[in-house]
């Protein structure tokens, strides 16, 4: 009576888009199993390789695999941990006729979903089966309804949920139709680009050019002909007459980002632009019209450099009118699971992967760092881990090493020590070329500083000689 019943149940079960894997060296047992696990709903793969099943669990095609525990050449157990290492989101079941409580308990210790004695028990087969597939198809319906969270969340290309970010997103709407000039503040990294561009799409001279420039890439003489172009004649290589990015953006709008990098005299022209709407390309007398709308960005503070002389105020006022910050990505946590979901369907697509996700250690590990590159560090991770992934999931080998080998962010009084505000200096400057590899120019972006000021920090603090001493020559 019991059988007839659960064979009933068993011919009930909807059929599921899991496939499992059926690994034992016995062709008996897997024509068996297969036809057992065919009544329940589940259309098996089999196989007595176990190179061949661990193929399948890299490519994705089998998320779960029952395993005999006696092979020749590779037993149940060592199939287990290898399959852990190739994709630690995997569910395998060892089976074998020599059960005791004890393996039981190894196995599970080593990452099994079950442990089950030969010959199989169909009920709990079915029912450890039915608990894999249920886990595995919330997994997919969560998938789905991430990808919807994401359009929904989506503001024109930027990401966000918490309420930093959607305070931003929302005055961005107000200011978008009315704005002349906008001030966008905020660390390297964090997206004022995007912001930029989003503020250009949504506002009525969207149909228009939107033309931009770093400011801190290029010396005064060059940064001016790019802005207000040049004639020609009026410099050593300028052949011909071109058009500044003013002309070229003329009704729609530009863009200057790290506008705290210019110097003095460029502001003073920059200001002229904003007062007059009026520029004069470099060699030439003729002063020319301009329409534009500006959006200039920075990762400084502002009224920190006019205090201390290095900005003019008359245009920190003029810029600053409309101010938006835009928080770092510590700020905002909550949004790091949508922003990993975003980075790995744009990077899937660019590498032809499908990773679903990554594994609950490497999420936490992400959730622990403090992410001085903000937003722009955390694509770079997602973006190297989808190229080295090999299976589903991207797991904690996948991340660079120095995540690898971090532990949790430690509270204040854990080493704690009263420093002077220029130790403290020191030693952050040194975390951050050590997080960069002496990298610097990558280092003084971080630290939102210019190149020249980190030179000079690291003469004065003796870093020049520390780099020195290690290279045993002069340092990069």
């Amino acid at each position: 009576m019991a059988h007839a019943y659960s064979k009933a149940v068993e011919l009930a079960a909807p059929k599921t888009s899991l496939t499992p894997c059926i690994l034992d060296d016995d062709h008996s047992q897997l024509d068996l199993l297969s036809a057992v696990m065919d009544d329940m709903g589940y259309e098996a793969i089999t196989t007595s390789d176990p190179e061949e099943a661990l193929g399948l669990v890299r490519t994705g095609r089998c998320r779960l695999v029952l395993a005999d525990v006696n092979m020749p050449g590779m037993n149940g157990y060592e199939f287990l941990d290898r399959a852990l290492r190739s994709d630690p989101g995997i569910h395998v079941i060892v089976m074998t006729g020599e059960y005791t409580l004890e393996s039981a308990l190894d196995a599970i210790r080593r990452g099994a979903t079950d442990f089950l004695p030969k010959p199989i028990d169909r009920v709990r087969l079915k029912r450890t089966l039915d608990e894999v597939a249920t886990i595995y198809d919330q997994r997919k319906r969560v998938r789905a309804l991430e990808e919807q969270l994401l359009k929904d969340l989506e503001f024109h290309g930027i990401v966000g949920k918490s309420p930093v970010m959607l305070e931003v997103f929302d005055f961005a709407r107000k200011v978008a139709r009315h704005y002349t000039n906008v001030l966008l503040v905020g660390s390297t990294g964090t997206g004022k680009e995007l912001v930029a561009r989003a503020i250009h799409n949504i506002s009525p001279v969207s149909q228009q050019k939107l033309a931009i420039c770093n400011c801190s890439a290029m010396v005064d003489t060059l940064l001016e002909s790019q802005l207000f172009g040049h004639v020609r004649g009026s410099f050593t290589g300028a052949t011909d007459t071109r058009p500044g990015l003013f002309e070229y953006a003329n009704n729609g709008t530009v863009f200057l980002d790290e506008i705290g990098e210019t110097s003095l005299p460029m502001q003073a022209k920059l200001l002229r632009v904003i007062q007059n709407r009026e520029i004069q390309r470099v060699g030439s007398p003729e002063v020319r019209q301009v329409n534009v709308r500006l959006i200039a960005a920075t990762n400084r503070d502002l009224r920190a450099e006019v205090l201390a002389g290095r900005f003019r105020e008359d245009l920190f006022y003029r810029l600053s009118s409309i101010q938006i910050r835009v928080p770092s990505l510590t700020e905002r946590l909550e949004d790091i699971p949508l922003l990993v979901h975003y980075f790995l369907k744009k990077y899937n697509d660019v590498y032809g992967k499908n990773i679903s996700g990554l594994t609950r250690r490497a999420q936490t590990v992400l959730l622990q760092h403090a992410w001085p590159g903000n937003v722009r560090e955390l694509e770079n991770v997602i973006a190297t881990a989808a190229i080295t992934a090999t299976g589903d999931f991207i797991d904690l080998a996948d991340l660079p090493e120095h995540l690898q080998h971090r532990g949790p962010r430690r509270a204040d009084g854990d080493d704690w020590r009263p420093l002077s505000l220029d130790e403290v200096r020191k030693v952050h400057i040194q975390r951050v070329l050590e997080l960069c590899q002496g990298n610097r120019l990558r280092a003084a972006q971080i630290l939102g500083i210019g190149r020249t000021s980190l030179y000079r920090y690291l003469k004065r603090d003796g870093h020049e000689m520390r780099a020195r001493e290690r290279t045993g020559g002069a340092a990069a």
